[in-house]
């Protein structure tokens, strides 16, 4: 009889170390981004993403600020981003400068009043209360007008798509705004008769035509949005703004902003609603109202003196964030979803919730920036400029 022997166990393999060390320093590195994810979250985005790959071959400083250059700057003007490059405009005429300085154009004209307003890679310039208009786009003008003897331009702003919005005086008129193609083909007229015609501009969407007014209701001075559709030639929504006194009105975000001295009023679209950020009383010092559903105020108790209130508000009119600025502000400006403020000792960029984004300490007298939806922006001081490049 064949005796029973009891099984023996099988030996166990032995763990790989290898498969374990590669696991640890798999969770290691999940672990490690997750942190940074957070720690870094306003930093790590597709904003940086951009930056690195459009801006690693541009030489720049230990700061992150590319070479300075020279511009031409002669008597009264500003700036602002055209595409990628940087649109001066002054008494003499406009300009268009890349990122490192070449000169693509140079238009001379005569600006009693230069004002400027611009659209993604579009530009106008024109003169205030005079009779010409300039546009630029792909490095070049692609359209002028000059109205006729008798008419002033009020007002001139860019819409979507190149489209433009000129707002002018004309004789039998209080104010006429007309609406131009991407051709510059004029497409649609507003005359107004009635209250006068300080602003007017192409909304958002393309379809929607704003036309600021000014005049009388009940016997007390009113500011008034009247809403067009492009194809027709009567309002379909007319929306106070009270008796708020409008230094500034911007289309985008799918909303209407509109700047007053003691209020800020935001309207959708459709004209379904007005939504009012009143300043308590404070004094408007600065603005910026290009934001990406935002708009950046800088209020203050007193009309002198740096000590001020930084406040972003949003499509709705209400308060995003506030921040209090003891330093006196020289300039700021708003895109994508940043802020930015500049002062004698440092350039901080803020993000719509006023975190710190960025600071740059050393600007180099820069008196003036022009901020970018990327988060870039070009400093600018007497007549030179130079772009700072965000890590």
């Amino acid at each position: 009889m064949e005796e029973l022997r009891p099984l023996e166990p099988k030996p166990q393999k032995k763990p790989n170390i290898w498969k374990r060390v590669l696991a640890f320093l798999v969770t290691l590195c999940l672990l490690l981004g997750a942190v940074a994810a957070v720690a870094y979250r306003d930093r790590l985005n597709l904003d940086f993403i951009r930056r690195w790959f459009t801006y690693r071959s541009l030489e720049k400083s230990d700061s992150g600020q590319a070479a300075a250059f020279q511009f031409d700057d002669s008597g009264s003007g500003g700036s602002c981003p055209l595409g990628d490059d940087l649109l001066v405009w002054s008494n003499t005429g406009a300009r268009i400068y890349s990122v490192s300085g070449v000169e693509y154009l140079n238009d001379g004209f005569t600006l009693a009043s230069p004002m400027a307003d611009f659209n993604g890679s579009s530009a106008v310039v024109y003169d205030a209360g005079g009779n010409t208009l300039r546009v630029y786009a792909d490095r070049a003008m692609v359209f002028s007008l000059d109205v006729r003897s008798g008419h002033e331009i009020l007002s001139a702003r860019m819409g979507p798509g190149g489209q433009l919005a000129v707002t002018t005086q004309e004789p039998g008129y209080k104010g006429v705004v007309t609406i131009y193609d991407a051709g510059f083909q004029p497409v649609m007229a507003v005359r107004i008769s009635t209250r006068f015609v300080t602003d007017g501009m192409l909304a958002s969407d393309g379809n929607t035509v704003a036309v600021l007014t000014a005049g009388q209701q009940d016997n007390t001075f009113e500011s008034r949005l009247d809403l067009y559709p492009l194809d027709g030639d009567a309002p379909f929504a007319q929306c106070s703004l009270g008796n708020e006194a409008i230094l500034d009105l911007y289309c985008g975000s799918g909303t209407f902003w509109a700047l007053g001295d003691g209020a800020l009023s935001t309207v959708p679209l459709d004209g379904s609603a007005v939504h009012v950020y009143d300043y308590g009383g404070r004094y408007l010092k600065d603005y910026a109202l290009k934001g990406d559903g935002f708009a950046a105020l800088l209020l203050g108790k007193y009309r002198a003196g740096s000590s001020a209130s930084l406040v972003t508000v949003d499509r709705e009119g209400r308060e995003v964030a506030s921040l209090d600025m003891e330093e006196q502000v020289l300039d700021m400006d708003a895109a994508g979803r940043y802020t930015a403020v500049l002062t004698a000792a440092a350039l901080t960029l803020y993000t719509d919730d006023l975190r710190v984004y960025q600071t740059l300490e050393n600007t180099m007298g820069a008196q003036s920036v022009v901020l970018r939806s990327d988060g870039t922006a070009y400093l600018i001081g007497g007549e030179t400029a130079r772009l700072y490049i965000p890590d």
